[in-house]
């Protein structure tokens, strides 16, 4: 409840001395939620309210999103405070993690988890493929661009120019040149925005790529998850262990908003209609909420209709009329 979230809130705001901001985004399946630059205006909002602090405590939980939007968002923050961390419950991955270089410290649970920054791009000229009936456009993934160029290089010993050539053309038969293109302008870009980030960190100048290549690529997948221990030991970040009680109120914020935004039950279409058909909805999937500035939720609202397949043919469809998308405050 709310309620008892905002006295969490204030113990720890007393526990860290510090102003508190929490964002989340919703890993419920079939109702998730990125990332995205969307929050810059209400964040500001916030920080309006909290007006200039000496510390600001950032509560993270997401799987990330857009990687500008989390260079700005950092930026933002920064702007307001002199000193700024992240409080990580648990996941806190992607362009969330490139959040994370950005802070001061970052204070770790022992499940939080990191994870690689390696974008992927997802534009217009994206490939296509069908999935549950629909044809959806393939975010294409920076590393499996580099891993099919690298396999035929390592794997296949293939060290001839002209076949690496042939085998790059082969790839734009299924992947739009311009696509490829972004994807490393993309790889490109994350790199330097992590070389700036990392420096809050105080990492030797020397030991910056090494940390900034292993989370672009050498950790060998998008999934791959860090744990507080290798982002202290192994790559140097500035990582804090919270204490029994300031971990009981992280743990305590993080059950009720997972409570709240149902992030451990799946939305299914099917089985609500079950119930009631047609069947309005509202789907909570995002949280930025703050002591002074109330609650923005990240709302999607409509009505579902299972019917007849009007194509003809049998078969029964389920059409989404979705009447709101966006975020709405709360007071």
């Amino acid at each position: 409840m709310l309620i008892q979230r905002l006295e969490n809130y204030q113990k720890l705001e007393t526990l860290r001395n510090s102003k508190l901001l929490v964002y989340v985004t919703s890993d419920r399946q079939n109702a998730e939620t990125n990332i995205g630059s969307d929050i810059l205006p209400l964040f500001s909002n916030h920080l309006d309210l909290i007006k200039k602090s000496d510390r600001i405590s950032l509560y993270l939980y997401s799987n990330g999103g857009s990687t500008l939007a989390a260079w700005s968002l950092v930026n933002l923050i920064k702007s307001f405070c002199n000193d700024f961390e992240i409080i990580v419950p648990f996941k806190c991955q992607s362009a969330a993690t490139l959040i994370s270089l950005g802070a001061n410290r970052i204070i770790m649970t022992k499940q939080a988890t990191l994870g690689p920054i390696d974008p992927s791009t997802n534009g217009p000229m994206n490939p296509q493929a069908i999935f549950n009936g629909q044809t959806i456009k393939v975010p294409v993934s920076v590393e499996h661009v580099n891993g099919y160029l690298e396999m035929a290089k390592n794997d296949l010993n293939i060290t001839d120019h002209k076949e690496l050539k042939d085998i790059y053309i082969k790839l734009t038969e299924y992947i739009h040149p311009l696509t490829l293109g972004n994807v490393y302008k993309s790889k490109s870009q994350i790199k330097m925005l992590a070389e700036k980030l990392l420096k809050f960190h105080e990492i030797a100048e020397e030991d910056i790529s090494k940390v900034v290549n292993f989370l672009c690529s050498d950790s060998g997948s998008h999934d791959y998850t860090i744990n507080r221990k290798e982002a202290k030991e192994e790559l140097g970040l500035n990582i804090e262990k919270p204490n029994d009680e300031l971990y009981q109120v992280i743990k305590d914020i993080y059950l009720d908003i997972e409570n709240e935004l149902q992030l451990r039950n799946p939305h299914n279409p099917n089985l609500l209609l079950a119930t009631q058909n047609p069947y309005p909805y509202s789907l909570r999937r995002g949280l930025i909420e703050s002591i002074n500035g109330g609650t923005d939720v990240f709302l999607s609202e409509g009505t579902l209709v299972k019917q007849n397949n009007p194509l003809g043919g049998g078969g029964i469809v389920i059409n989404d009329n979705k009447i709101f998308e966006s975020w709405k405050h709360e007071n």
